[in-house]
């Protein structure tokens, strides 16, 4: 859950975690709390407008920009809504890691099946073969992406807030991912595969603003370097799932037609191509 810094009494907190979310300016706490509900929001000193007016608004509002792609929406999730006092970092990165990975896996696993291939798993010892295969691919693809991200945030970017290090490329990469959730839509009503590409271009775009505002670069500079990553992931993906599978499963051609044919009839996975 959300939990954001702010301060008793009219002291001030001598941290500075938090940013404004217009300018991105450090600021020492959010809000004051006279009472329960009587809160008072804190101007930033550098642009002298409210430093963080999501802190007041529904979760509604913040969903909605950031699927605009305002920058002040990014720098509220990523300096202002979670407290590491009171939120262990450690364990959602990881959940958030681990729902990330699923998802990827099922993008996978969807466009690898389409009207020409159709895979049938002769028992649960191939279809944990099918999964590990994909699984493989998937952390390998991710972690080709993570280090290309990396070393762009590290070398091409100017960043005027400092080094992220991988625990927080990996989070900002994972929190502007939020169009992978979309994928959930397509376990249930029957969107064709190609819907697929419009959520990669969102997360694209979205990874894009995020290093934006956390390196206050140029927008095509980032771009060039998400564009980068995300196209290497893929073609990494691709061919370590097209190795494993070409290692596995022996094939024998006739004419036009492909036959992948298992080590053993019980463990195997049969593709019957242009059939």
């Amino acid at each position: 859950m959300a939990s954001y810094g702010g301060t008793t009494g009219v002291a001030e907190s001598t941290t500075t975690d938090f940013r404004c979310v217009q300018c991105g300016f450090p600021v020492k706490t959010l809000y004051i709390q006279y009472s329960p509900g009587n809160i008072r929001l804190v101007k930033c000193g550098n642009c002298k407008a409210v430093a963080d007016g999501y802190i007041e608004c529904e979760i509604m509002i913040l969903i909605l920009d950031l699927i605009l792609h305002k920058p002040k929406a990014y720098r509220h999730v990523f300096y202002n809504m979670f407290n590491k006092e009171t939120v262990n970092f450690e364990s959602l990165l990881w959940k958030s890691a681990m729902a990330y990975c699923i998802l990827d896996i099922y993008k996978m696993w969807v466009l690898s099946t389409n009207e020409k291939e159709y895979l049938i798993p002769a028992s649960f010892t191939s279809l944990l073969l099918e999964f590990g295969k994909m699984l493989t691919g998937v952390m390998f693809g991710n972690l080709v992406f993570l280090c290309i991200l990396f070393c762009g945030t590290r070398k091409l970017l100017s960043s005027a807030t400092g080094f992220y290090g991988c625990k927080q490329i990996l989070f900002i990469v994972i929190i502007s991912s939020y169009f992978k959730m979309f994928l959930l839509a397509m376990m249930v009503w029957g969107f064709p595969s190609s819907v697929i590409v419009i959520i990669d271009i969102f997360v694209l775009s979205s990874n894009t603003v995020a290093l934006k505002v956390i390196t206050n670069s140029a927008m095509m500079r980032c771009l060039a370097v998400c564009a980068l990553a995300h196209g290497m992931k893929f073609f990494a993906s691709q061919n370590k799932v097209f190795a494993l599978q070409s290692s596995v499963f022996p094939s024998i051609g006739v004419g036009n037609n492909r036959i992948n044919l298992p080590c053993s009839r019980s463990e195997g996975v049969f593709a019957l191509d242009g059939l």
